[in-house]
């Protein structure tokens, strides 16, 4: 196996990732930053009209190919209402729940290319005020952002340049510990992008040549359903998704593991593609766990709903706490790492 598979070099790559903002609708600069590190080795890429970004590598096989696809647009937010006490109400995106954004910082990113950073809080945060600061519902008639920034109305505010439709992103306070772990928002998906742009980065600099052409897709409107929906060859056979694999209470996966997803709110993954995966993950000794997601879909099942005629399937690290404070191991990176891998040099199921 000539690509090798530093645990440190995968984590890195991810923090990198999670530390730029991209809220889905506000991909612009993620998309330009993987873009200036697939041509700086010399992966040819092009983007869609929506903005995503698609690599190419060329294989033996050009009749029948295979796409890849991991997005890195993540949960967010928009500037929904500039109140009269300059504060700021919301409009999320994506799938967050409000209770999990209490107390978080984050980044309002203006038309005008500012940004000015603030604090989630509850409109009854001050225990000495309100009597009923713990009991309140966490609801975006509740939640607002307090802005560090000398303001007390909606004219202080619009005189900063801030408006509605501005987007926000949260802060992702990501760590690295010794032991393997990494915590963090928005490992989903930036845990699975940072898979497939270390794996290209690595194909592309050992010079190995695919069995079959392969496109990879970096998605950017996922959150919202429709990020792999669209801009496949019609070439194409097979479409992987590397995605985050959930973990809780009647789930399989771990944190340690590389989870095949077996079916997901979409329905059933190809049988055959599973099996594959699943006999190249006993076949090279990889920790894995297939698992039923009962509250998910996927790029893969957005390209079906679409209409195109493909063999799909889904795999992706365990990751814990999915859209709250996510946290997976370096363990889970590199099986997953390994199965993409080892899939990307074996024949079509």
């Amino acid at each position: 196996m000539p690509v090798t598979f530093n645990g440190n070099e995968l984590l890195q790559l991810i923090h990198e990732l999670v530390s730029i903002p991209s809220p889905s609708g506000f991909t612009d600069r993620i998309i330009a930053h993987i873009r200036d590190k697939l041509e700086s080795v010399g992966i040819a890429c092009t983007q869609n009209r929506k903005g995503g970004l698609i690599a190419t590598l060329p294989g033996k096989n050009q009749a029948e190919q295979r796409m890849l696809s991991a997005h890195v647009d993540t949960l967010g937010a928009m500037v929904k209402e500039i109140k009269s006490s300059g504060r700021l109400r919301l409009a999320l995106i994506g799938g967050s729940q409000w209770a999990h954004l209490e107390g978080e910082y984050c980044q309002i990113f203006t038309a005008s290319g500012e940004s000015y950073s603030g604090t989630i809080l509850m409109h009854q945060t001050s225990v000495h005020v309100y009597k009923d600061a713990g009991k309140a519902e966490r609801s975006q008639e509740n939640m607002e952002v307090r802005l560090d920034a000398k303001v007390s109305s909606a004219e202080d505010v619009e005189r900063l340049g801030i408006q509605v439709g501005d987007f926000v992103a949260f802060d992702p306070r990501t760590e690295i510990l010794p032991n393997g772990f990494i915590k963090s928002r928005h490992l989903d998906d930036k845990a699975g992008a940072g898979v497939l742009l270390y794996l290209l980065q690595e194909i592309q600099e050992n010079q190995l040549e695919l069995p079959y052409t392969t496109h990879v897709l970096f998605s950017n409107y996922e959150e919202i359903g429709h990020g792999g929906s669209s801009s496949i060859p019609p070439e194409v056979v097979e479409y992987l998704v590397v995605d985050m694999g959930v973990i809780g209470d009647g789930q399989k996966g771990d944190e340690y593991s590389v989870s095949i997803c077996a079916m997901d709110s979409s329905g059933p993954y190809d049988l055959r593609l599973r099996q594959h995966l699943v006999e190249l993950a006993q076949e090279h000794q990889l920790g894995y766990k297939l698992d039923i997601f009962p509250f998910y879909a996927s790029d893969a099942s957005a390209a079906l709903r679409a209409g195109h005629d493909l063999v799909h399937g889904l795999v992706g690290p365990g990751i814990d706490a999915s859209h709250a404070f996510e946290r997976t191991h370096v363990d889970a990176l590199i099986n997953t790492a390994k199965l993409v891998y080892h899939y990307l040099f074996s024949p079509m199921c």
